[in-house]
């Protein structure tokens, strides 16, 4: 298969696994200026599926940083109405989102964090409605990446930009199950797989998971009663059909109890957060919520992030991913959330996914506190998985099982 070929059938992916697209749906793609081409290709392949409407809408990242070192800080304090309204107003109606994404992860570096903090919190607030939606799949969205300059030149500084596009682009095809053999039916195997996971971890119904690592980590997370691990495929509300809200994706995760969670947790890779790199970073948790953290890099967006609310000191996501895997096998740092929460085990300061809890997605937001459901404004998730991770669940009934060794399933 040719290196084209493989950007085609990435593009049909993104389609018809990534999104499900039915004959008659609408769908909304983000992308950024400088994909365009890659863009159009997906836009096309919609339309073969049966798409009655492709609606683009392109953002530039160079734009939004000239914002944010020019503009003053009650621009961000505010997050437009008619926006906001029309995400919304389009999950009702049953659009696909498909967001394409592929930036410089230190494109913010040096920005004011008071601003970042003021931009999160006005977008969150603003977006409430859609990201309830979002988070219990009331429609379907996925988030792929495509390679950029400044991006590649991270991930492989030694190389010329053309070779580390290429490079990254390869990367991807292989994170994602291009270019060996039917990537659609892959899928669709993996999909499988990652279901007797999460069906399996569910039926044990944890008290609590115990990790440990050579790195430092000596934590123990709580989780809800009548938890449920998901992961892998979500189904289309209409017709069944599975799509996958990320690709790649190797996880099953489930709801953590916000109020318990004790001990030190050591991240194993770098943070991408709105464009600045957190590195060489640890949390110390008591009683659900982080009473000490530290970083060699990016402290004080850090700390900015975890004061954005309440519930952003405390953990809305437990997920396992085993390694190696497709991601992991790379070999390369992605510098992006999206891979290399893939290539290892996470957590996610801030909101939970209602869904991750029996009838979590009927209940009011007083009812998902009683549980233990973590809410805020903020999702974050950051890597604490390393190839020599030990995990070990303990039942309600007092049994240990052990779920991780050396960094992969124990069972």
């Amino acid at each position: 298969m040719t290196f084209e070929e493989k950007k085609m059938e990435y593009a049909r992916l993104i389609v018809k696994a990534g999104v499900h697209v039915r004959k008659g749906q609408t769908v909304f793609i983000r992308c950024a200026v400088e994909h365009y081409e890659f863009a159009r290709l997906v836009t096309r392949y919609c339309y073969e599926e049966g798409a009655r409407e492709v609606i683009v809408r392109y953002g530039d990242t160079k734009t939004a940083r000239m914002r944010y070192d020019f503009a003053p800080v009650e621009v961000f304090r505010s997050f437009p109405e008619w926006d906001a309204r029309m995400f919304t107003t389009f999950a009702k109606n049953d659009v696909a989102f498909i967001n394409i994404v592929g930036e410089d992860p230190e494109a913010m570096k040096g920005v004011d964090p008071e601003k970042i903090s003021a931009a999160v919190k006005a977008s969150s607030e603003a977006l409430k409605e859609y990201r309830k939606l979002q988070s219990t799949m009331a429609f379907k969205w996925n988030i792929v990446a495509i390679p950029e300059q400044a991006w590649a030149k991270k991930v492989y500084p030694g190389d010329n930009e053309s070779v580390a596009v290429t490079r990254l682009w390869n990367a991807i095809f292989g994170t994602v199950r291009v270019g060996e053999g039917d990537a659609y039916e892959q899928w669709m195997a993996h999909a499988e797989n990652l279901q007797k996971k999460r069906e399996a971890l569910t039926a044990y119904q944890f008290k609590t998971l115990h990790y440990t690592n050579a790195l430092g980590t000596d934590f123990t997370v709580g989780l809800v009663k009548n938890h449920r691990w998901e992961g892998g495929a979500d189904r289309d509300r209409v017709d069944g059909g599975p799509f996958f809200a990320n690709m790649p994706t190797e996880e099953v995760f489930t709801m953590p109890d916000n109020r318990v969670a004790e001990g030190r947790l050591v991240a194993a890779l770098p943070l991408s957060y709105h464009g600045n790199l957190i590195e060489n970073f640890e949390f110390t948790f008591k009683d659900g919520e982080v009473w000490g953290f530290k970083a060699e890099k990016g402290e004080e967006v850090l700390k900015r992030m975890l004061e954005q609310d309440s519930g952003a000191k405390r953990l809305g996501e437990c997920a396992l991913v085993p390694f190696p895997n497709p991601v992991s096998s790379q070999g390369v740092l992605f510098y992006d959330t999206l891979f290399d929460e893939n290539a290892a085990c996470h957590f996610a300061l801030g909101a939970c996914y209602e869904t991750n809890l029996e009838g979590g997605e009927n209940m009011s937001e007083e009812e998902l506190r009683e549980h233990g459901a973590n809410q805020s404004l903020i999702h974050v998730d950051f890597m604490i998985g390393t190839e020599d991770l030990r995990i070990v669940g303990t039942t309600w009934d007092g049994e240990e099982i052990t779920v991780f060794e050396n960094g992969t399933w124990a069972f």
